[in-house]
């Protein structure tokens, strides 16, 4: 685990720890030290705690302008035991959205595993993000039928075309656009 870290090719475009509206502004990472485990395992310093025990994340991009995030997340996401919606609401979303960010592109190839809860904290992201979308591309498919079983797919949309392999070779924006347009589809 410890040698899974966040995506890095993006950050001659955006730091967060760099981005004095950005919830992790000012935050300082020691590659020497690891610190953060999940389930006793340690996990790469790089990945931001956000008060879960079991939930990780990075933010990779952010264009305030054009109100779009883009956010790696790592671990496990358990609502059932830890209640990691409500972590990421108010210690990531919440400052985000306060800075106009409305369009949410999570990406999900190392969250391992999901177990759900209440819906509320994802209902109250949606209704924060009036004219926006939440956008979950490569995760798991068993995370994606969890997300079903609980009637996430109300309020994030994943699967099918949001299956997107190349990621990695775009740069922020151009990803950016390539889900926008796969978004106004799915809402049209």
């Amino acid at each position: 685990m410890q040698e899974i870290e966040p995506y890095y090719n993006w950050e001659k475009h955006y730091v967060a720890s760099h981005d004095e509206r950005s919830p992790f502004f000012g935050r300082t990472y020691n590659l020497d030290y690891y610190e953060n485990a999940i389930y006793g395992y340690y996990i790469h310093p790089l990945w931001d705690e956000i008060g879960s025990e079991t939930l990780y994340v990075k933010i990779l991009f952010v264009d305030y302008s054009r109100q779009f995030t883009i956010i790696e997340l790592f671990g496990e996401w358990n609502d059932a035991l830890h209640n990691d919606i409500m972590f990421l609401k108010r210690q990531v979303i919440d400052p985000l959205v306060e800075q106009g960010i409305n369009k949410f592109i999570l990406l999900g190839e190392n969250l391992l595993d999901f177990h759900g809860g209440e819906d509320d904290y994802y209902a109250e992201w949606f209704d924060d993000i009036e004219d926006g979308w939440i956008a979950a591309v490569n995760f798991r498919e068993h995370v994606e039928e969890q997300w079903k079983k609980f009637r996430l797919d109300y309020y994030i949309n994943f699967g099918g075309t949001l299956h997107l392999n190349n990621w990695r070779t775009m740069q922020p924006e151009p990803f950016y656009e390539l889900v926008k347009n796969l978004m106004v589809r799915r809402l049209e």
